[in-house]
This record gives structure tokens, sequence and C-alpha cells, in this order.
């Protein structure tokens, strides 16, 4: 059961998340509901809450389902034994015969709120309404697609290796300073509970925290506050953290492994890297005059992702490679959410996590973010330094890289746009990578294109004459824009007039050098093509005669020869 204080709280944080959630449900409820609809809804909401890896799903009555969501009040079955009627009807109808953890009446100063927490599917069980399972894509009701039944179906063999019972484990295998550590930052997150927290023993706090269970020394344990020399507990598994140094050429020029307790092992691992001071030029006010390279709050924040997820059943390490001006962080397993840009866009809490019972400890020991925002948090931090946003790289199988970058990029237009106009972070986002050089998916390149924000042709797109005003990077668009067609065939027309005739290489040799910076050799030689045959066919000003390799290009005479 949860308390009424407790159930406050958690209205207010459903109610400001985003629209399309889909193991959440709005409905203000003044009138009767369809009682078939409504048994759908239960299905659906039950079997996204397994697929987003969520705890359980909430359907709520009583508020407006549009942002920003109002509490209106809501009188249906306005009685306990009507409540507990309709528990047992919807029962009766689902597979594994459904029944809600709880109903709980609300009853705010605005209105009557009810609020039914849904179970997820069982693993390996979609929730089916009368036979047939439901899902949501964002609002829409709708069959559960084949897919996301298998998805159901394959959590059966699902096991959380971080709460695995390490038996021959005992309190005397964990590391005293990383457990006294470890508590102080319990009762940072714990303000209120201090006084109680110190009358704690050990294993009664490690039961508090969710490290241990029922007195039980968990791989999680020994990840996080394990003595160096317990570490076969988890065999095959590692428990560690790898910095290597590289130079300018990418050689290794130092390394050293960080062993459990990993809580303590992160500041160690910092110690190592060379946060050097970076001096922005004095020729631009916007900046300060000396920042650190990397934001201390956003690579403890990046490492410690990298233990929470880590698929510590693949037997590798965690790594951290400092290059000359950037960090490298790796770990292994696949990005579960799919893409960073779904991360920015549902800014909601994380759909599930490879490591559950680990994620909840981090988070009780104040490592990770409570609401799973850590990402969104990262970029804005880096956005407000002015600096390139972390480079997601999830390019390679069962494995995720990020690289944060410790220097300002040549390209600079992004930073100061995002001073000088009102992006939003998708936009930043879009942007970050114009900066550098990686490809834009169609919707982005759509969009930068018709907010005018880009030119050119991808892949070589460039500043804006909009974004160039804004930043000052007037020479650097200029440079950047081609000129219009006709310059080009003035200066054709020009150079045959003075030499009558013209060879293609040094046509080439004429315009290569004049036309756009965003273009390829290959797309520049094209355009010269195309520019001589619109001359000759369409505007008929001058001609070509031989074979095409040797071709002389001449005007045109009087008589249109």
């Amino acid at each position: 059961m949860i308390s009424s204080e407790e159930l406050k709280k958690n209205l207010s944080e459903i109610m400001a998340l985003p629209a399309e959630i889909e193991w959440v449900e709005f409905k203000e409820a003044k009138s009767n509901i369809d009682f078939d609809n409504l048994g759908k809804y239960f299905s659906a909401l039950s079997n996204e809450a397994s697929l987003k890896g969520q705890e359980c799903a909430w359907l709520v009555f009583g508020v407006t389902d549009k942002p920003p969501r109002k509490i209106v009040g809501s009188q249906y079955c306005p009685s306990r034994p009507a409540l507990d009627r309709l528990k047992q009807a919807i029962a009766e109808q689902t597979s594994n015969q459904l029944t809600f953890i709880e109903i709980y009446e609300l009853h705010h100063p605005e209105g009557r709120v009810l609020m039914f927490q849904i179970p997820p599917a069982l693993r390996g069980i979609p929730t089916a309404w009368k036979g047939h399972y439901y899902g949501r894509n964002g609002e829409s009701l709708g069959p559960l697609n084949l897919s996301e039944i298998d998805r159901i179906r394959g959590q059966v063999n699902r096991e959380d290796w971080s709460a695995r019972i390490c038996h021959e484990a005992t309190l005397n295998d964990l590391d005293p300073d990383a457990i006294r550590f470890a508590r102080e930052q319990y009762k940072g997150k714990n303000k209120h509970l201090r006084e109680e927290i110190d009358q704690w023993d050990d294993l009664t706090f490690l039961n508090k925290a969710k490290v241990c269970i029922s007195g039980q020394i968990t791989n999680t344990a020994i990840i996080l506050l394990g003595r160096e020399e317990s570490e076969h507990f988890i065999s095959p598994a590692y428990g560690w953290i790898t910095w290597v140094l590289k130079d300018e050429n990418g050689i290794a020029r130092d390394y050293e492994h960080f062993r459990p307790p990993l809580i303590l092992a992160v500041d160690r691992v910092f110690a190592k890297v060379r946060n050097l001071t970076y001096r922005y030029m004095p020729n631009d006010t916007l900046f300060p005059a000396e920042i650190t390279q990397y934001d201390p709050w956003v690579m403890r924040e990046l490492l410690h992702n990298c233990i929470a997820h880590q698929d510590y059943t693949l037997a590798g390490r965690i790594s951290v490679v400092e290059e000359k001006e950037s960090l490298l962080f790796t770990n292994l397993g696949s990005f579960i959410p799919g893409s960073v840009e779904e991360v920015i866009r549902s800014n909601a809490p994380p759909a599930q996590y490879r490591n559950r019972f680990l994620a909840d400890a981090m988070v009780n020991l104040n490592m990770i973010e409570t609401i799973g925002s850590g990402i969104i948090k990262m970029f804005k931090t880096q956005r407000q330094r002015f600096f390139p946003l972390p480079d997601y790289d999830l390019s390679k199988p069962e494995q995720v890289e990020v690289r944060l970058f410790g220097k300002v990029l040549d390209e600079n237009y992004t930073r100061l746009l995002v001073k000088g106009t009102n992006l939003d972070l998708m936009d930043v986002i879009a942007l970050d990578k114009v900066q550098k050089k990686r490809p834009l998916t169609e919707k982005e390149f759509k969009i930068l294109k018709e907010r005018k924000l880009v030119e050119g042709r991808r892949p070589n797109l460039y500043v804006s004459a909009k974004i160039a005003a804004v930043t000052g990077e007037k020479a650097t668009y200029i440079k950047h824009r081609a000129f219009d067609k006709a310059h080009y065939k003035a200066l054709v027309i020009s150079f045959l007039k003075k030499w009558h005739k013209a060879k293609r290489g040094e046509i080439d040799n004429l315009l290569l050098d004049k036309l756009s910076d965003a273009l390829t050799e290959r797309q520049k030689r094209i355009l010269i093509a195309n520019l001589l045959s619109e001359m000759a066919h369409k505007d008929k000003t001058i001609t070509t005669s031989g074979p095409k390799k040797t071709a002389v290009w001449r005007l045109r005479d009087n008589k249109g020869e």
C-alpha cells in the first residue's frame, strides 16, 4: 500500500510527464465509461509496462489528458464496494486473472482522483482482454503486434544478473570504507532519516539501501562495495574499470585497472584524468576566460552509467580512454532505449534497465539520477558550457561508446547559436551532428532546411546565412556558399573571349577553386559538367567539338553555329 503523501507525490510526478507515455493514461471520467473499452486499456497498459520495463502502469481518472494536466474530479464507481466489484469483473475477463496491485482513491482539494495501479504482464505471458492482446502506440489503443508479443514472451528467460545472491559471501567480503562512504551517500538522499540511519548496523543499512537482499550478499554488493579480493564471487564477470592514456597518434602511453569497490574507484579513475584548463580566445566576450576541459558531474554521470548498464555476463571491462582532447567511455551491452534521440524525446523515466537491482542501488546511493534524466542533464550541461554534446556511437554490436569532448570544435556556430536563438534540445542535437560531420536523419535534415539553419548538399552541410549573421561567421558562410550559376557562366565566357577555346581540364582549373567548399571534388566536377551542358544546349552560348575526353569548347559565332 502507498501512503497518502506518497500517492500525492506519485500523482504529481506522472501528471508532469509529457504526452504519449504508453504506460500512463489519464481520463476525466465524468460519466460512465464503456466497460469493454476499459478492459482493453487494462490489457494495453499491463503489456506496455512490461515492454517498457516499468514496475507498474497507471490509469488515472479525474485528470485531464493533455499537458498541462489539471484535476477535474471523477465520480466513477463512487464507493469502495463498487470499486471491488469492478476489480473482480476485470479479473474474470483477463488472462492470468489480472488483479490490480491496488485501486487508490485520492480526495484532492480539486476533486476525487482514482488511480489504478496495474501490474506488468507476467514474464513470457502477455495480458489479454477477452482473448485479445492490446497495446498502445503513443496515445492510440490497438492490437499488440507480433514483435511486441514475442518480446514479452522472450522475457521468460530474462534474469537480473545484478540481483543474484553470492551464497558463500558474507559481510566480511565487503570493504568497510566503501560501506561508510555508501552510508553517507544514502544519508544525503534521505536527510529526514539521518539520525535513524546512524542507529542501523551495516547489514540493516545494506538491506534498506537495497544493495543486499534479506541479509544476503548480491552481485551488486560485490561490484559496488566488495573488497578487491572478493571479485571471484562474480566470476567470470569482471568488476573492472580500465583507464588508458593515449597520445596524439593514438598510441597507449599509460594504463591502470581499477577493481571493486567501484563506488570508491570512480574518484580514483578521474584522479588519473588530466582535466586541464581550457582557455578561450579573448576576442569573444560570450565565453568565460577559462574553464576545465571536462565537467566533473558529466564525467561521473557517464562512468556511473557505464557501471549501471554494463552487461556483466559478457565478461568484459568498462574502459575510459583519455585522448588528447576527449574522453572515450565504453561499456558492453546494447543501448536498450535504441537511440539517444528517443531518450530526449520521451523525457520520461527509463523504459528498462539491464541491471535493475544494480541501478536501483545506485539511485539509493546517489550515484545516478532518480528519474533517469541523466542523459538530458548531460546534454544541457554541455550546451551551457558551449562545448560539443556527448557523442554516442551505437554502431558496434553489444557495445556503447560515448565520447566527451574537451575542446571547442572549429565549427563553433552551434554554440553561439544556442546563445543567440531559441532552439529546443532536439535542434541543438541535429546541429551538433552537422558540426561533427555526422549524418542526419531525413527528419532532422528536413527540419534544419525548413528553418533555414543549414545550406549545402548532404553530407556537406554548412552554416546558413541566417546562422552566419547570428554567429559572426559571415566570412565562413561566403566561403561555403556557392555563387549563382550566372557568375560561373560569365567566367567561362570571359575565358573563351580571351583565349578563343578551352579544354575541359582548363575549365575545371578555372572553376574548381571558386565553387563552394561544401561540395566534394566529384560534386564540383559534376556541377561543371551540368553547367557546360546547360550553356551549350539551353543557353546556346558555347559549342563543343571532338571526342568527349579531348573535347574543345568555343563561343558560338553570331550565326549560331
